[in-house]
């Protein structure tokens, strides 16, 4: 009398490729994360502040640049804006989440009267705190 051995099937899922592709993907964004700049690019004056605690919020960035035109990180990054329009997006912002950091990059060419009117619009729409962006010395 033969007998014969019942083979059961091994209900195992083979994770080995998922883990290659989380590698390959973890490599590509360490490689492109300091690439991503934000903001449109300004000659930023030079300073010797203090750089600012990164544990808060992402900020809202304000760029002004030296023919004076604006503009702000969200959506459209490279279409200048009517101070108007900018007052509308930080203000619909700002109300969403009030204890978002507002920057100004303003270019060192620009004019001090510009960057302070410019400061001056954003509290009109309730921010309560700028902050200017420089360069380190």
């Amino acid at each position: 009398m033969a007998r014969s051995k019942k083979h059961r099937l091994a209900a195992e899922i083979n994770v080995v490729p998922y883990i290659d592709v989380m590698l390959v993907l973890l490599v590509i964004f360490m490689v492109s994360a300091p690439l991503l700049t934000q903001g449109v690019p300004v000659d930023l004056p030079q300073s010797n502040s203090n750089p600012l605690d990164m544990n808060q919020e992402e900020p809202l960035i304000v760029s002004i640049k030296a023919d004076g035109s604006l503009y702000v990180n969200v959506s459209d990054e490279e279409t200048a804006k009517s101070m108007q329009m900018i007052q509308d997006v930080v203000a619909k912002i700002v109300k969403a989440k009030p204890n978002t950091p507002v920057l100004v990059w303003g270019d060192a060419a620009v004019p001090y009267g510009d960057v302070v009117t410019l400061m001056a619009k954003l509290q009109e729409v309730g921010v309560i705190q700028v902050g200017l962006v420089t360069e380190p010395q």
